[in-house]
């Protein structure tokens, strides 16, 4: 557990440096917010009805920005070899460094959407549905995201496989994420239905992404 965690604040410390991707992420997420209203125009009833959408949209594109950092770095520096072959497991060192990249890059996109959400003429507690949608959605990219990064670690165009692996399988995630935010606003439909899914969506990569990112580092690096 000495090492996971030592390995977390390592990985946040990186990320949070100036290069490190998370704060390319928040920008990111921020221009996409700024420049949709323009896009939309003045019509604030339509803004309002594509806020969530939106938000989860800037949010899913930044995380994806940033996924590809997760294991590159360690492995043009040769840490990532080391830590295949420390006695630690594989699959926990796996979840650890995802851990870190969401504290570090999807986290602050949870607390900056209240404050983006104006932007969108979205009131309090539409903007507070949101974020709690993206606080329990996020995970869920990061850690479908892991895979995909471990499996473009070792190409040389492995941002292009990157997004071409992930975003297929983040779209059930952002349906769910999408129509949780909704139903909260505006309903008819419950808002306990889409977001359980969406917490099981989490859940569910939180358990696979673990052991399939490990299967392909192995397999990678052989």
């Amino acid at each position: 557990m000495t090492a996971l965690a030592a390995l977390i604040r390592r990985d946040i410390r990186i990320a949070l440096r100036i290069g490190g991707g998370a704060l390319i992420g928040v920008l990111f997420f921020l221009t996409v917010v700024v420049l949709m209203p323009f896009a939309v125009g003045p019509d604030l009833a339509l803004l309002t009805r594509l806020g969530p959408a939106i938000l989860w949209l800037g949010a899913l594109l930044a995380s994806l920005l940033t996924l590809d950092r997760l294991f590159t770095a360690d492995h043009e520096d040769g840490s990532l070899d080391l830590i295949v072959m420390s006695r630690t497991p594989l699959e926990l060192a796996c979840a650890a460094k995802a851990l870190a990249h969401w504290l570090a890059a999807g986290l602050p996109l949870v607390i900056a959407t209240p404050v983006l959400g104006l932007l969108l003429n979205l009131d309090a507690t539409a903007t507070g549905a949101v974020a709690l949608t993206l606080l329990a959605g996020t995970p869920a990219l990061t850690f479908i995201g892991m895979i995909g990064a471990a499996l473009a670690v070792t190409m040389s165009r492995g941002g292009l496989l990157l997004a071409v692996l992930v975003l297929p399988l983040s779209i059930p995630v952002l349906i769910f994420g999408v129509a949780a935010s909704q139903a909260a606003i505006v309903g008819p439909l419950p808002f306990g239905a889409p977001f359980s899914i969406l917490c099981a969506l989490s859940l569910v990569s939180f358990v696979i992404g673990p052991f399939a990112a490990a299967t392909s580092l192995r397999n990678g690096l052989d």
